[in-house]
């Protein structure tokens, strides 16, 4: 029996992995590499296997890093089953449609830019007059069926017939509204069988709704095998879910290659108990500035857990009630999941919210924003509220439009609440706001490039990692220690390489044996 590492191995994104017996082929999660377009598209469209070859699918959660890439499985021939537990399988229909959505939605834009700027070139260049504000709006026109409605069929007909190139979505929303009918939910605690000789069973990883640590046990050549994949693991002690689990029944505890999770390897969290209070501090300050506040969000999880501390404080009277937007469509679609899941929440959100007849995430302030024409006016919107929209690492969505009328506005925030993956527009956000803060904003603001434009960063950029869904150093070392797992050897993932390298090394003074596999590699159990 083996493991081959193809993702998130000495990095973040791209979560995939492979268990290999001589009758099985299971896939544990097909998650998509997130960063910049070139450095990620080639590794996005290329799977490194034939998808018949594959088993079953064991899927951790609904995160796009781990599961993005479903549906390029499905459409080139898998024909097995995806296994993950009845959230999973309620969010991913929405999470994977989204990001089709939003791949389709995207490749569009840009090919509407690149089109415009051919044409405006080639008036130009037969003119030999400048560009004037009136040819513009002519090619426009063109383009454009409607005020923020591209005209998709026309763009594509002068790409075709000028040889521009054009970018293309990784899949579409019809080959991920496909991919649905492989998905099967499961109950927690519940063995499945998953291919011959080979069972599941999922026990709550508390990283967001419906995660879970996968225990993979198969018989080969008359030995029994284990593997414990933990996907992501939460936290512990944070509101609305429970703990990740420590105590695993007998039969489960003897695991022979424990595959866990290490993002924050070597860092710690703000405790929890603190994140109200710097969440009100950053409030009260924005709006003493007369500015807004920006909150890229993951919206299945995050987005969640920020209404939740919203609510608390709008209650509490602790802050100005300003008018909230969640300004994604799936967000508020994962919202009704969060509602339709209250059996796994924690006893504080029964106590607070449940108990009380109120639902955690809906409040008088809080607005969904649907249309891409209400986006667009909320964007131009001056007067004071908080926007919290998709995706969290700045890569893709609404947010981008956000980000370009408020970015250069001195007088808003940008808060960011999750992790940043390097080479994203998240993380050059992150670092050169947190560098021009430390400056004392005396330097000349960052620039930074994004939807084919560069922009000031003049807004002022605040981060409160108190709200990562990650387990962070000490939590993932808790899990190690305190379950009741007994384990013969890890393998290091989901990190960037210096955070699975030092996480790896704490591991070994722990008295584990540890492996870092590098992509490609295999480490086989004996």
């Amino acid at each position: 029996m083996h493991v081959t590492f193809y993702g998130a191995v000495r990095e973040v994104t791209g979560s995939m992995h492979l268990i290999g017996t001589e009758t099985n082929k299971i896939l544990l999660d097909c998650g998509m590499f997130q960063g910049r377009r070139k450095e990620t598209e080639q590794k996005n469209r290329v799977l490194s296997f034939d998808p018949q070859i594959i088993t079953n699918v064991v899927l951790s959660h609904a995160h796009i890093d781990h599961s993005g890439r479903i549906p390029l499985l499905t459409k080139d021939g898998f024909n097995g089953n995806i296994i993950c537990t009845r959230a999973t399988a309620d969010a991913c229909e929405y999470l994977l449609n989204d990001s089709a959505y939003i791949q389709e939605s995207d490749a569009n834009y840009l090919n509407y830019k690149t089109v415009r700027s051919y044409l405006y070139g080639l008036l130009t260049s037969s003119d030999k007059k400048k560009k004037s504000d009136s040819d513009n709006e002519k090619i426009k026109k063109i383009l454009k069926s409607h005020r923020n409605t591209l005209n998709t069929e026309k763009i594509n007909e002068y790409i075709e017939k000028y040889h521009i190139e054009g970018i293309r979505p990784l899949y579409t929303v019809v080959e991920a509204q496909q991919s649905f009918k492989y998905f099967n939910g499961y109950p927690y605690l519940q063995p499945v069988t998953i291919g011959k000789d080979t069972t599941c069973t999922f026990y709550d990883a508390g990283h967001i709704l419906g995660s879970a640590f996968s225990i993979i046990k198969t018989i080969e050549n008359g030995r029994s095998y284990t593997i414990c994949y933990t996907g992501d693991i939460g936290r512990f002690d944070v509101p609305i879910l429970k703990n990740p689990t420590l105590n695993f029944h007998e039969e489960d505890r003897d695991i022979d290659l424990l595959i866990m999770e290490s993002t924050y390897g070597n860092r710690l969290h703000e405790p929890m108990k603190d994140l109200k209070q710097q969440l009100k501090q950053v409030l009260i300050d924005t709006f003493n500035r007369g500015g807004s506040v920006l909150i890229p969000s993951f919206a299945y999880g995050r987005t969640q857990e920020i209404l939740y501390f919203l609510h608390k404080l709008y209650d509490e009277g602790e802050v100005p009630r300003r008018p909230i937007y969640v300004d994604s469509p799936l967000a508020t679609k994962l919202t009704g999941v969060y509602g339709e899941h209250p059996e796994v929440y924690d006893m504080e959100t029964n106590e607070v919210f449940l108990k009380n007849g109120k639902n955690p995430f809906i409040f008088d302030q809080v607005r969904f924003v649907g249309s891409v024409d209400e986006s667009m006016d909320l964007m131009r919107d001056e007067k004071q509220h908080i926007v919290i929209a998709a995706s969290g690492m700045c890569e893709a969505g609404r947010i981008l439009h956000h980000l370009r009328y408020k970015i250069h506005n001195a007088k808003n925030t940008i808060l960011i609440v999750g992790y940043m993956a390097q080479n994203t527009l998240g993380r050059r956000i992150q670092e050169n706001g947190e560098t021009y803060e430390k400056s004392g904003r005396k330097d000349p603001p960052p620039q930074l490039r994004f939807l084919n434009k560069i922009y000031p960063l003049k807004a002022h950029v605040t981060r409160l990692g108190g709200f990562s869904a990650h387990a962070d150093k000490n939590e993932m070392l808790r899990f190690v220690k305190e379950s009741n797992l007994r384990i013969k050897k890890i393998a290091v993932v989901h990190g960037e390489e210096d955070q699975s390298i030092l996480f790896a090394n704490q591991l070994e003074n722990e008295g584990f044996s540890v492996v870092v596999p590098r992509v490609g590699e295999t480490v086989w159990i004996k």
